[in-house]
């Protein structure tokens, strides 16, 4: 069995982040593959971010391969080049601009924006315009906070499936061997949805072991902006504000980053907690990464008053296919 016969799920749409703000510098072009798309990413000169589909209208070349020259990129073939908007704006070598293309665009081109220290780009099948917003976070630009710390992975599933797993309360205890099964509440707001979870946890001693019983608690406040951003805010014995973004490279393929913010000043203790909880995260994400690389979508899963909200959580990622 291939791997597209366990999912037969399409992209979403919605904003995705393609790249970290720091990896592309004025007059740089990046070759990028998502959407199952081959596109070209570029900065101006003046730095204003632009995404475009790879393909030379032309001859073909890859316009990730070329050079950018004011606010345009240049074809590596023959030197054409192309604004942001898709459009041909010079042909070094033609004494007029083809017909066909004269003050017509002729390259597809993708809505960007940057956003908490990310490239976005928006992705619709149908090439809608955007229908919802990114959250922003305060903390990812604060001088009262660390650097962002990133940790990122690509997995053999869809994007539904990454998110699916962050409401599947049960698998904590089996899969992660939590301390206990955490309670979670789903709230649903049109395109966004926020999770609250609870958990209680084993607390720590003056010596920085933990503690036998469950004397701690964590209190996880979950928002989703579309399928690509998820802004996660934990609190109780200690603070941190982690972004997960989910990018689809195509329909059974996941680029996932986890990015971490966290509060300068603090004590000991509580980076001592904030370390531990970090490492648990990632551990968890590549605990279920085996999992994710060989299950199969069931679409109409047999559930349990145990399983946490995964209806609701499926109902609400639906509207993105439409």
């Amino acid at each position: 069995m291939n791997n597209k016969s366990r999912f037969n799920l399409p992209i979403a749409f919605g904003w995705y982040a393609i790249a970290e703000s720091t990896e592309l510098s004025s007059g740089e072009v990046k070759a990028l593959n998502y959407f199952d798309r081959d596109l070209a990413l570029f900065r101006t000169d003046s730095g204003t971010v632009q995404l475009v589909d790879a393909m030379c209208p032309h001859l073909g070349a890859h316009l990730g391969h070329g050079r950018v020259e004011g606010d345009n990129v240049v074809c590596p073939f023959h030197g054409w080049k192309f604004n942001g908007d898709g459009f041909c704006t010079d042909v070094p070598y033609a004494k007029r601009m083809p017909p066909k293309i004269d003050g017509k665009p002729c390259l597809k081109h993708y809505h960007v924006q940057e956003l908490n220290q990310m490239i976005w780009a928006w992705f619709h099948p149908e090439d809608q315009a955007p229908l919802f917003e990114l959250g922003k976070i305060e903390e990812l630009n604060s001088d009262g906070w660390e650097k962002p710390v990133i940790y990122q992975w690509t997995i053999a599933a869809p994007i539904q499936e990454t998110g699916e797993n962050a409401v599947d309360t049960a698998h904590f205890a089996y899969v992660h061997t939590a301390d206990s099964v955490p309670e979670a509440e789903v709230i649903i707001d049109g395109y966004s949805r926020e999770t609250r979870m609870f958990s209680k946890v084993k607390g720590l001693n003056e010596d920085g072991t933990r503690t036998d019983d469950h004397s701690g608690s964590v209190e996880l406040n979950s928002l989703s902006f579309g399928p690509g951003q998820t802004i996660q805010r934990i609190g109780g014995i200690f603070n941190v504000v982690m972004m997960g973004t989910v990018t689809p490279i195509d329909a059974d393929t996941t680029h996932m980053r986890f990015v971490y913010a966290t509060p300068k000043g603090l004590s000991d203790d509580e980076k001592m907690m904030q370390v531990a909880f970090q490492k648990a995260t990632v551990d968890q994400v590549e605990e279920d990464i085996p999992i994710w690389n060989h299950k199969f979508y069931n679409p109409e899963p047999i559930l349990c008053d145990g399983d946490g909200p995964i209806a609701q959580y499926r109902k609400w990622f639906k509207q993105f296919y439409n």
